[in-house]
C-alpha cells in the first residue's frame, strides 16, 4: 500500500526532501569539523615555521582551508560529471547502475513539448532545449574546473608562505597548477573516485541492498541489469 502523505506542510516536506536535508546536513557537520581540526593542525605548522598562528576566521580564508577544501570537491565533481556522462553509452550487464544492455530506455527519448509539466527549456526548444538536455553534465564539469582553480589558489598561497620561509622563489596560481605537489594532491583523490565508481558498478550485480533505490531487487538475478 502506497504511503500516505502527510497533513501537516512542515512534515510533508521535510519527508519529500529528507535525502537532500540530510545529505546537507552531513556536509556541513564534516566541514565544521575539518575547520576545527585543520585549523589546529595548520597552527602547528606555522609554529614550525616560526609565524603567529591564525584566529578561526582567518584560518577559515587561508590557502590552507581552501586547498585543503576544494582538492576534494574537484575529485568528487569530476566522479559525478564523468559517471552521468560514461553511463550514456557504456554498460555493465548485471550493474544496477547501468542502462539495460539493449532495450530502449525513456532517458534516450526525444523530450516532449507538449507534456504539460514539462520545464520551460523543454517548452522553449533551440539552443534552451539543447543546453538543458547536456545541463546537468555541464555544470559538474563546470563545478569541477571552479574547484581545480580554487584548490590550486589554495595550494599556492600555502607553497608560497614555505618558500618565503626558505627565501626561494614564489609561484603564481597558473605556474602551481603544473606543478608535481598540485598533481599528486589532485591524482590521489581523483583515483579514489574512480575506484568508487568501479565498487558501485561491479558490487551491485552481484550484492544486494533491500529498499535502496540504487541496488536491484534482492531476488533479481546477478545477469538482469539495470534497477
Amino acid at each position: 500500500m502506497p504511503k500516505q502523505p502527510s497533513a501537516s506542510p512542515v512534515l510533508r516536506f521535510l519527508y519529500e526532501n529528507s535525502l537532500l536535508l540530510v545529505g546537507t546536513a552531513l556536509v556541513l557537520a564534516a566541514m565544521v569539523g575539518q575547520a576545527l581540526t585543520g585549523w589546529h593542525e595548520y597552527n602547528g605548522d606555522l609554529e614550525e615555521l616560526g609565524l603567529l598562528p591564525l584566529s578561526l576566521g582567518q584560518y577559515l580564508t587561508s590557502g590552507h582551508f581552501l586547498e585543503a577544501t576544494f582538492e576534494n570537491w574537484e575529485s568528487e565533481f569530476l566522479q559525478m560529471g564523468l559517471f552521468v556522462l560514461l553511463t550514456i553509452w557504456l554498460r555493465q550487464k548485471g550493474s544496477s547502475e547501468s542502462k539495460k544492455l539493449y532495450e530502449e530506455e525513456a532517458v534516450d527519448q526525444e523530450p516532449d513539448p507538449s507534456k504539460p509539466d514539462a520545464p520551460g527549456p523543454v517548452k522553449w526548444g533551440g539552443p534552451w532545449l539543447w543546453l538543458y538536455k547536456k545541463s546537468l553534465t555541464i555544470v559538474f564539469f563546470l563545478l569541477f574546473v571552479g574547484s581545480v582553480w580554487l584548490h590550486a589558489k589554495g595550494g599556492a598561497i600555502v607553497y608560497n608562505i614555505e618558500q618565503q620561509q626558505h627565501g626561494k622563489p614564489q609561484l603564481t596560481t597558473v605556474e602551481y597548477l603544473v606543478t608535481s605537489r598540485f598533481w599528486f594532491e589532485s591524482l590521489q583523490n581523483w583515483q579514489s573516485e574512480f575506484l568508487s565508481i568501479v565498487a558501485i558498478v561491479g558490487l551491485s550485480v552481484f550484492l544486494r541492498q533491500h529498499g535502496s533505490p540504487q541496488s536491484k531487487p534482492v531476488d533479481a538475478s546477478h545477469d538482469e541489469t539495470g534497477e
